[in-house]
């Protein structure tokens, strides 16, 4: 399975232009007026029900890749804002107004360039994390876009944690405070597992132990749990995927985490990321290779975690293209898939069942299974905006159609 992330290494380093096939950016250039989604395309881009409202392309953000996506709203302005990885650093967008984002500035790499970068937010500050060696956790007071005037600016982190050199993500438990960083380099501590860490005081991140009795975690959702399992109502839960399966692991006491269960399915490629739904009753999974190794259409995997101490495969969805799956996640009764070189697909989730309502592809140049194209979505603004991280193109900001 090792063998198949120095696999996926190779094929990403392909998007950075190792492969001279059909690799053109879409978007190109200036921000993209709105475009709304007309008898299947928003201009150049194929869709249906979702509407184009603006698009900053790498080269405004001087980058050579996107990566991952999180998005922040300023309490006190109401503001939105979009935060992009990139291969180089972290940018941040004013999004307020959709037609006419903002690119306030980049938090450079702490180190060197990576394809790799993920980042979360919690109490307004903004946490990076990256495969890039050395590079740790940045922390960046999100208070400060505000005062920027001269954008795009050079942006400092106001902090950095050194307990891990990479990282491959991290998650953040906003109900308890703890940071979830996994995939380090730390083999020594963890096997690279989970690290553990305090970010209740942000600024000053605190190192609070770790797990690594599932070995390497390559993502993962962490909750309060508050699902239909009363044995485990009110404890933090840690979902893992650990490459070849599903862990479950209860980290209320961080001196003692403790593994529930673990799970595998059938045509494991890659267990690569996956998220609750808001009743915490199923668990949607994405492996990241199954379409690669064995032809698939895009899978999904939906396990019933009624019981946590024994879950089980309930259903299985099979998407339109063969395009890899990356990111998902929930928001109410919808599910929105980073499907790589098919764009983004909003499912339907009542039930458990997953059906297609709509999609947007920010890489209509093909919808073949190689990591070109979306990387992430981020869904959870209460205006309705949706913005999206294209590894070749940059940042896209979506509506669903009226």
């Amino acid at each position: 399975m090792r063998k198949q992330l120095v696999l996926l290494a190779c094929l990403y380093l392909g998007v950075l232009g190792c492969s001279s096939d059909d690799d053109s950016d879409t978007g190109n250039g200036t921000p993209t007026e709105g475009t709304p989604c007309e008898n299947g395309m928003a201009g150049n881009f194929p869709c249906n029900g979702i509407d184009l409202r603006s698009q900053i392309a790498l080269s405004d953000f001087s980058a050579a890749s996107a990566n991952d996506i999180w998005g922040w709203k300023d309490p006190g302005s109401g503001k939105e804002y979009a935060i992009i990885g990139l291969d180089n650093g972290t940018a941040f967008v004013d999004i307020s107004d959709d037609l006419n984002p903002v690119y306030l500035g980049k938090m450079p790499t702490a180190t060197v360039n990576s394809s790799w970068r993920d980042v979360k937010v919690f109490k307004n500050h903004a946490f990076v994390v990256s495969e890039a060696a050395g590079h740790g956790l940045q922390v960046f007071d999100l208070g400060r876009l505000a005062a920027i005037n001269n954008a795009p600016e050079t942006l400092t982190a106001d902090a950095t944690f050194a307990g891990f050199g990479n990282a491959h993500n991290l998650m953040i438990n906003e109900a308890t405070g703890y940071a979830y960083v996994v995939g380090t380099d730390r083999q020594d501590q963890y096997k690279g597992g989970v690290h553990f860490i305090d970010v209740n005081d942000p600024k000053n991140p605190t190192a609070a132990g770790g797990y690594g009795g599932s070995a390497y975690t390559h993502d993962a959702q962490v909750v309060s749990y508050q699902g239909p399992d009363t044995d485990y109502q009110g404890k933090e839960i840690f979902i893992g995927a650990n490459e070849n399966r599903v862990v479950l692991v209860d980290v209320t006491d961080k001196s003692n985490p403790e593994q529930i269960a673990s799970i595998q399915y059938d045509n494991i490629a890659y267990t690569h990321q996956g998220w609750f739904t808001e009743d915490q009753r199923y668990f949607i999974l994405g492996d990241e290779l199954d379409e690669v190794n064995f032809g698939l259409s895009s899978r999904t995997l939906v396990f019933d975690f009624s019981d946590l101490d024994k879950p089980v495969l309930d259903n299985t969805y099979l998407g339109k293209t063969s395009a890899i799956d990356h990111n998902g996640y929930v928001k109410g009764n919808a599910f929105y898939l980073a499907n790589y070189t098919a764009g983004i697909r909003i499912m339907d989730i009542s039930n458990g069942q997953l059906t297609e309502r709509a999609h947007f592809d920010t890489y209509p140049n093909h919808d073949a299974p190689e990591f070109k194209g979306v990387w992430s979505v981020y869904p959870y603004f209460e205006s309705g905006k949706i913005i999206v991280s294209d590894i070749n193109s940059g940042l896209f900001v979506l509506r669903e159609s009226n």
